[in-house]
């Protein structure tokens, strides 16, 4: 799977800024600074979460961004989607039947991959900005790790 720097610093701003925001503005320069993030990147960014609708933009003196909902409702495959950023583990293009071989076909192990983007999908869709500030995700993996029947197994025999 690869999720480049834009999805990965979208996720890391989008979470300062709810951190942060406590319903008023946050200027990109604030969240570059503590995200250690360039602010022309950010600002790139941002313009790309603004045309997902997931913040919207204050002008003027003590402007800035704030989310454009609850940061319980914004869920992480959203904030790197809105970026552009696809989350894919193979080399086949989404819909096509074209496939990742030279020979156009699929290979051995495209259903694994497959399989793995969906996972990763259904989690990214599962967790929200809210969850992620929150410190939530520890829960959340205790209950995935339980749901694995080897780990449950090995949880019983403690």
């Amino acid at each position: 799977m690869k999720l480049t720097t834009k999805g990965r610093y979208a996720v890391m701003a989008m979470a300062d800024l709810a951190r942060h925001s406590s319903g008023s503005p946050v200027a990109l320069a604030e969240i570059a600074d503590r995200q250690e993030i360039s602010l022309s990147y950010l600002e790139q960014l941002f313009a790309k979460l603004r045309r997902g609708d997931l913040v919207k933009s204050v002008r003027g003196p003590g402007g800035g961004y704030l989310l454009s909902r609850p940061a319980d409702d914004i869920r992480i495959s959203d904030v790197i989607l809105a970026v552009d950023e696809p989350i894919k583990a193979t080399r086949c293009e989404l819909g096509s039947p074209k496939g990742c071989m030279p020979s156009s076909g699929r290979c051995i192990t495209h259903d694994l991959w497959e399989g793995l983007n969906h996972h990763i999908q259904l989690y990214l869709g599962s967790v929200s900005l809210g969850d992620v500030i929150g410190g939530r995700m520890a829960a959340r993996q205790a209950v995935i790790d339980a749901s694995s029947p080897a780990k449950a197994a090995a949880l019983a025999a403690d």
